[in-house]
């Protein structure tokens, strides 16, 4: 996956914005407010720190070893930091971009979800 055609992806859902609170440098992908990704598109390797349910976390970081990492400067419990340089399946970069989404989006109140049209 491209560092296009991430922000791309980070930008295709729902009410989804990028903006740069920590720096020009560094891309915060945010829904409602709240962060759902956050990058340096122009780092290489690629990587985005992305919400995580706590047990896959796990899962995740044994099964795809040195590429899906305890989120970098994150809460290492519900963050990882996933490799996105084409040694993942860009099927599963998408996927867990949207599992990060959806997951911030679960915790919004109800009427941001609501507008969101995601009850």
């Amino acid at each position: 996956m491209t560092p296009e055609q991430l922000r791309a992806l980070c930008l295709s859902f729902n009410a989804a914005v990028e903006d740069f609170p920590f720096g020009p440098e560094i891309s915060v992908f945010r829904v409602c407010g709240k962060m759902f990704a956050l990058t340096y598109l122009d780092a290489r390797p690629l990587t985005v720190n992305l919400k995580c349910d706590p047990d896959d976390a796990v899962r995740l970081r044994r099964q795809y070893e040195g590429l899906i990492i305890p989120g970098w400067h994150m809460n290492k419990r519900h963050w990882n930091t996933v490799t996105v340089d084409g040694e993942l399946p860009d099927r599963l970069v998408r996927e867990l971009v949207e599992d990060s989404y959806d997951l911030v989006v679960a915790g919004l109140p109800r009427a941001d979800r609501l507008r969101l049209d995601r009850p």
